[in-house]
């Protein structure tokens, strides 16, 4: 109990106050441009904090994750593409406002559960790490496999209008997911003798594609029915009192979803984002307007996703294990200050560990204070006639595709991945499930199989407790919407009779 204190005195002092609001600054200047990940952000600005003290050092560069993560919303918001992997579930309803002329209601409604997210995430994980830390050892390759399998059963309750049309596309998100090498054997596997296959097709120019580059298509499509002055408008930014509260229960209850799944390692926001709106649907009595521009929706996935980064710290800082890849970077970063993660850590410099407790509590409310001065500046990107603005966002999907990995093949698969998104949109296929299919399908297969290796070949890893207990969520998550559509039209064929 006294580190708790020592380490809030610390970081309370004004070097490290101001290292998190440039941290903050940069955070959002990084999150908001597609294609500039987290975890490339932290990694870059890395080597400009060996010069500092640790905290200061840090600081900054928790500042820059959590504000990078908060700022993905922004272009999902008012571009339906999300800058960060993080965002992917929240342009579900969040670009659905915006096309209602209601893209400042948006930001504000993300702001403000990111801010809250952010802090329920940083006080569970200073009083309760230990003990989840724990609980994130005991998941292996089973657990990981039915957590996959519990995040592809969303797909069911996500699919409106046809839940056929859904599966369809989250099986396509799972095939596209297995080319590149075996993670097992190591064998080739759909490359067709392209070395740029090896390492498969890169997550973010196939996820900036579907949504980003595949709307520039729809909205070239239209370009002849467009004037010159054809804008939306972002409408009012304010957040009345009454519609706070209301989405005060899906905050927060999608908050310590995200930071469970955040603190289980190789997760991260991006799932505990789909899984945190799928929730809040399913607990919704009115659930009509989820996919098509509700607020909760947009609170659910930003709370989520903001809450899942103290939760990917907690394996990190107390058993030196990465909860994500920007995580690792951090136990980089942690290493060349000479302070090496895990239950030493604790014993040798306590004090030090609150202090960065303490700022993932403090540094929503410096984002908050940014976000609102920001706020209205971002929306004003809706003001920019049509015709004018998409050329620019492909242009800068372009340039967000090639900088994760430097090749001009990811611009091509950014492009590739557009015309799909184009046809499965004119074709009312839904592109969240692919994007699910995507993100899991990699954690399901490898899990799955290591799983059965370790167990001699047979199945009976799914027999315990945990496997156990996710397979039975998954199976009631999934048969869930089949059976409420098939009591309603037993209903309808009822009345009708």
């Amino acid at each position: 109990m006294s580190d708790i204190f020592a380490g809030l005195g610390l970081i309370l002092q004004w070097q490290p106050l101001l290292f998190m609001v440039i941290g903050v600054i940069a955070g959002v200047a990084v999150g908001a441009m597609p294609g500039l990940s987290t975890t490339m952000s932290i990694a870059v600005l890395l080597p400009f904090t060996f010069i500092f003290e640790p905290l200061n050092g840090i600081a900054m560069l928790l500042g820059i994750y959590f504000a990078s993560v908060y700022a993905g919303s922004i272009p999902a918001i008012l571009l339906r593409i999300p800058g960060t992997p993080a965002s992917a579930a929240t342009l579900l309803d969040g670009y659905p406002m915006t096309e209602q002329g209601q893209a400042g209601r948006a930001l504000t409604v993300s702001l403000v559960a990111s801010v809250l997210g952010g802090i329920v995430g940083g006080v569970l994980l200073l009083f309760f790490a230990p003990v989840l830390a724990q609980y994130a050892l005991r998941f292996g390759p089973a657990e990981f496999c039915m957590l996959a399998v519990f995040a592809l059963a969303l797909i069911a309750s996500m699919s409106q209008g046809s839940m056929v049309r859904g599966l369809i596309s989250g099986l396509l998100g799972l095939l596209i997911a297995t080319v590149g090498l075996d993670p097992i054997s190591g064998q080739a596997r759909f490359t067709f003798g392209s070395t740029e296959l090896l390492a498969g097709l890169g997550f973010i120019p196939v996820l900036i594609g579907l949504f980003g580059v595949a709307e520039a298509f729809l909205r070239f499509e239209s370009a002849g029915r467009l004037e010159s002055g054809d804008a939306l408008t972002p409408g009012s930014y304010r957040l009345p009192g009454r519609e706070l509260l209301r989405l005060l229960p899906a905050s927060a209850y999608s908050s310590v979803i995200g930071f469970g799944v955040g603190a289980l390692p190789g997760t991260g926001g991006d799932i505990g984002a789909f899984v945190a709106h799928n929730e809040v649907k399913r607990l919704a009595r009115d659930k009509s307007n989820f996919g098509h521009g509700d607020p909760r929706g947009v609170a659910a996935a930003e709370a989520a996703n903001n809450a899942a980064v103290p939760g990917s710290l907690a394996p990190t800082l107390i058993l030196g294990i990465p909860g994500n890849s920007a995580a690792a970077v951090l136990i980089g970063a942690l290493t060349v200050h000479g302070l090496r993660p895990g239950p030493q850590l604790f014993t040798a410099s306590g004090d030090l560990v609150m202090a960065l407790f303490w700022a993932l509590v403090i540094i929503p409310v410096i984002m908050l204070a940014v976000g609102l001065l920001g706020v209205r500046a971002w929306g004003q990107i809706t003001r920019i006639p049509t015709r004018y603005l998409w050329p620019c966002v492909i242009g800068l999907s372009a340039v967000g595709s090639f900088a994760v990995r430097g090749s001009v093949f990811d611009i091509a698969v950014m492009i590739a991945a557009g015309a799909l998104g184009y046809v499965m949109i004119k074709g009312g296929y839904p592109t969240a499930p692919m994007v699910i299919g995507l993100i899991v399908g990699p954690i399901a297969e490898s899990g799955f199989r290591r799983a059965t290796i370790i167990s001699g070949g047979n199945f009976s890893w799914i027999l315990e407790p945990i496997p156990m207990i996710l397979l039975i969520a998954s199976l009631l998550t999934g048969l869930t919407p089949v059976l409420r559509s098939v009591f309603s039209n037993f209903r309808s064929t009822g009345t009708e009779t």
